[in-house]
């Protein structure tokens, strides 16, 4: 579902698993280059973010950009700025025990970036039910 709030378009789908699952693939930076479509690596002193953290990501296209998590609410939302500038937003709603709400929010000056977040979306949720079977 895709959907206008504030300044930004938002995407997001229900996944089949606890938000504490959601949550730990969003945030550990292991684990973004399985989920990501444009990352191919990252630079992060901290394996898993939080309010503050910096790093690097190398991108699909071979170069390194810089980030900085600016908005956190632990277990629920980040923010981002990459180069500076307001980038995607990551949500996680529970729904029930098992059922959790996963939303990127993409500023509206960039929806082709949508797309991405639209792969995104998939390969997390691929990747929780996944992990929640095996559980």
């Amino acid at each position: 579902m895709i959907t206008l709030r504030h300044s930004n378009i938002e995407i997001g789908c229900c996944v089949k698993a606890p938000a504490e699952v959601l949550w730990d693939l969003l945030t550990d930076t292991d684990r973004w280059v399985e989920w990501g479509p444009s990352v191919v690596a990252v630079r992060c002193r901290d394996r898993h973010i939080r309010e503050g953290s910096q790093g690097w990501v190398k991108t699909v296209f071979g170069f390194w950009v810089p980030f900085v998590v600016t908005d956190w609410e632990d277990g629920h939302f980040w923010h981002w700025s990459v180069f500076g500038l307001r980038a995607t937003g990551h949500r996680v709603e529970a729904l029930d025990t098992d059922l959790s709400r996963l939303v990127f929010e993409v500023p509206v000056l960039a929806a082709p970036y949508v797309i991405v977040c639209k792969i995104a979306l998939h390969n997390v949720s691929r990747l929780a039910s996944r992990a929640n079977r095996v559980a």
